[in-house]
């Protein structure tokens, strides 16, 4: 279903569900959107992270969440952790279920067994492939040709329990991790409201056990993981280009340390010394060696401006790059090439 559309269930079968939503970012905005507009499931109240300071202005920011929920006049509650007073709160409610879907705290085990019917996570993978915070970037930057969204009951563990339904969709080669994460976004809206009729229409779920031997970490996306490494394959290269687009744009320095974020990539033939630039020109644009085959960057921004045609700022203010310059993140002794 497109939350947009708010269109509910084709066949809704006993009275909807009373439910306490918890999650935090655009995904998560998303499957709370998609539960009001479908008017099936009533939701009773709201949990999100604390606003934080975010920009270049550091003004307090609502996480996506928060904008919803205030949008519906929803109860919003904000803690740093979950303690004793929350949990009070939401059994004072008595609701039939608590959905989860990319909150970012821990959920404790006096909670998980408290609703009736348990806490369901919205997770943005195909479990046990890819489990923790950041699926969707890594789910590129490896290569994958699939993704998709799981719907699983909690338990204690990080995105451990049993798998109640699943919904898969490609990763083309131009996926980014932007493009696959709205994507997935609706997907799990679907994949919710589905579940969440099956168990207001009391019918029987079938919960998988993960396979545990199968499973895969996906850790938070750290800073120091978007300075490009040059050593490492274009290929490589290009799906975490991709990957970390926006969450963790990748970036070089030109060699008087000016900072050069690279929005978008592609492979090229070419050889050279890893981070050495092949070409800086109108006709080819700008191309750099790797540890294996050559990158053409083709988007890229400089500090103080936009996005722009790296043909257009060779011509601007990276016309000081030169053929036979190395980049930085280029290494200094030689280092094997990275796996595709």
């Amino acid at each position: 279903m497109d939350p947009q559309e708010g269109s509910g269930p084709k066949s809704a079968a006993g009275p909807g569900l009373e439910l306490v939503f918890a999650g935090t970012p655009e995904f998560a905005a998303t499957q709370l959107e998609a539960l009001l507009q479908a008017r099936r499931h009533r939701v009773l109240a709201v949990c999100t992270q604390p606003d934080r300071p975010a920009g270049r202005g550091h003004r307090t920011q609502f996480s996506a969440v928060k904008e919803v929920a205030l949008a519906h006049g929803l109860p919003v509650w904000q803690p740093a952790k979950i303690t004793a007073p929350l949990i009070k709160a939401i059994a004072d409610l008595n609701p039939d279920l608590l959905v989860v879907a990319a909150y970012g705290l821990i959920i404790p085990q006096a909670l998980l067994q408290l609703p009736r019917h348990g806490c369901l996570n919205v997770h943005a993978s195909v479990l046990p492939r890819w489990r923790g915070a950041a699926p969707v970037e890594r789910a590129i930057a490896a290569g994958d040709k699939t993704s998709g969204i799981s719907i699983m009951q909690m338990d204690t563990g990080v995105d451990t329990g049993p798998v109640l339904l699943q919904k898969t969709c490609a990763i083309g080669p131009q996926t980014t991790g932007d493009h696959l994460r709205s994507q997935l976004a609706r997907l799990g809206a679907e994949g919710l409201l589905e579940t969440l009729e099956l168990l207001a229409a009391e019918r029987p779920l079938t919960a998988r056990s993960q396979d545990q031997q199968a499973a895969c970490w996906a850790p938070k996306l750290r800073r120091e993981e978007a300075r490009i490494q040059w050593h490492q394959s274009a290929p490589s290269l290009e799906r975490m280009i991709r990957a970390f687009f926006s969450a963790n744009t990748v970036h070089t320095q030109g060699h008087d340390g000016q900072p050069i974020q690279i929005h978008a990539a592609r492979c090229v033939a070419g050889a050279g010394p890893a981070g050495q630039v092949i070409a800086a020109n109108a006709r080819d644009g700008l191309v750099v060696a790797t540890g294996r085959d050559a990158l053409q960057l083709i988007r890229l921004q400089v500090a103080g401006g936009r996005a722009a045609p790296a043909t257009a700022l060779l011509n601007g203010r990276l016309r000081w790059l030169r053929p036979g310059q190395r980049l930085a993140g280029s290494p200094t002794t030689a280092r094997p090439a990275a796996p595709a």
